[in-house]
């Protein structure tokens, strides 16, 4: 891809609205612009303007903005032209862009050069995609606090503790032995604490960001006719599943999304698991353990009446190291009030999906399997990606044996090392150092105007 060439895309979503934008990014546009617009328009300032075709006739009449580098969102020369939300102008306009000199924009491409160009960071720079697909008012807060560079602050003062420390260990090892004796003056092993008990807090706030974002896998399994599908009903407070006294009416996976407490729960009621000749049965029934091999958690539905069952065993094939709540349903058929207990295989809930008692108690359970430790996102909360958190866990490993090697301070070249790699993981996060292929896989989940 060739960071050089002048690049231009429809910036608003697909379809008819109002308003639609097409964005121009490159090196001096001021050619460009003469030629769409007749004239070079005043740096930042809203010109209302006719757009001009091939032929000179006017392809549309509004509004454009001309930032010269390095003020814009890229970094470089951006020429926005605000026309009527037709897809046949916006489409015009991009034709006419491209017959000029831009080609077509890539997926990301605009933040891509913002972030190479040292506009953005890499974490903030991925915000602007997590605002974009944010789904929750929680997920979008955090999403805005880490395109405000709160969570790079936060990496970046990480690094540069690390780098004081190894600058220091670094250089003793160019003198003698005795040297060691400053490192110990310098506190150097409860200087790597402090730096641990930063990074862990870093990590959970982190981990909490990236359920907002990511959220969790949840199937429903159980036997036929057991309420799976009143349940998920209830849940997403919809009718998404279909209802039926008769058994096996449900044949494929039906997914749902909801959210609470802003935490997004993917749930997927499956059809019920029994031995059945139905053909159509019998593949909905593989399809239920194909989504129960990438499933975070499962509700295992059970039928009230076994209630006294002292143990109720695992369908044949489930993984029973899969975390699990398991519900008896139907508590309205026995007059028995909502509870929730443990047992040997997770919580257990009783609950009545067709009249809603007990949900409470499973909604309130279901974030606390899945990790949430707040219902509100706080100030302290990064949308982090899973990526981040890899990298955090990385340095926090590196940093542990930090730990047990600074006691001593006798390997000082194994504790310069671990250092490093602790230091290497962490700018990874913001892109600092980061691998080019690791870029596209970030940038090409984009939407092509941004």
């Amino acid at each position: 891809m060739n960071y050089q060439e002048t690049i231009v895309a429809i910036a608003t979503p697909p379809g008819k609205g109002g308003i639609g934008v097409v964005r121009i990014s490159g090196k001096n546009l001021k050619p460009l612009a003469q030629v769409i617009l007749g004239f070079v328009p005043e740096q930042r300032y809203a010109h209302h303007s006719n757009f001009y075709g091939n032929d000179g006739q006017v392809i549309d009449r509004g509004i454009a903005i001309y930032f010269v580098t390095p003020h814009s969102y890229t970094g470089e020369d951006v020429l926005e032209l605000q026309g009527h939300g037709s897809p046949a102008i916006m489409n015009l306009l991009l034709s006419r862009c491209m017959t000029v000199g831009a080609r077509l924009a890539q997926p990301g491409e605009f933040t891509l050069r913002a972030f190479l160009n040292g506009k953005l960071d890499l974490i903030q720079a991925e915000s602007v995609a997590d605002i974009i697909n944010a789904t929750s008012e929680q997920a979008a807060h955090c999403a805005v606090q880490s395109l405000q560079g709160i969570f790079s602050k936060k990496i970046y003062g990480l690094v540069a503790a690390i780098t004081e420390l190894r600058v220091l260990i670094e250089a003793t090892l160019d003198f003698p032995e005795e040297e060691t004796e400053n490192l110990h003056a310098l506190k150097i092993s409860k200087r790597l604490v402090t730096i641990c008990a930063t990074l862990q807090q870093i990590f959970d706030s982190s981990r909490q960001g990236s359920l907002l974002q990511e959220g969790i896998r949840i199937v429903l399994v159980g036997e036929p006719n057991v309420g799976k599908s009143s349940l998920m009903n209830q849940l997403a407070e919809d009718d998404v599943s279909i209802v039926t006294e008769i058994p096996g009416t449900t044949r494929d996976a039906v997914q749902q999304t909801i959210h609470i407490n802003g935490v997004p729960l993917h749930l997927i009621d499956t059809a019920g698991l029994r031995e059945t000749g139905d053909i159509v049965e019998q593949s909905g029934i593989v399809r239920t353990f194909s989504a129960i091999e990438k499933a975070d958690m499962l509700l295992l539905v059970v039928d009230s009446s076994n209630m006294n069952t002292d143990d109720i065993a695992l369908p044949e094939g489930l993984p029973s190291a899969l975390p699990r709540i398991t519900i008896y349903n139907k508590i309205d058929l026995l007059k028995k009030e909502p509870a929730i207990t443990e047992d040997s295989g997770g919580p257990v809930i009783c609950l009545s999906a067709k009249t809603g008692e007990g949900l409470p108690l499973l909604r309130q359970k279901l974030l606390s399997m899945a990790g949430w430790q707040g219902g509100v996102a706080g100030e302290g909360i990064f949308m982090a990606r899973q990526r981040h958190l890899e990298a955090l866990y990385q340095a926090k490993v590196s940093l542990r044996n930090a730990v047990l090697l600074a006691e001593e301070l006798s390997q000082l070249d194994l504790l310069a090392e671990e250092l490093r790699l602790a230091q290497q993981a962490l700018s990874t996060i913001t892109g600092e150092y980061t691998a080019d292929d690791l870029l596209g896989e970030i940038f090409s989940s984009f939407c092509i105007g941004k």
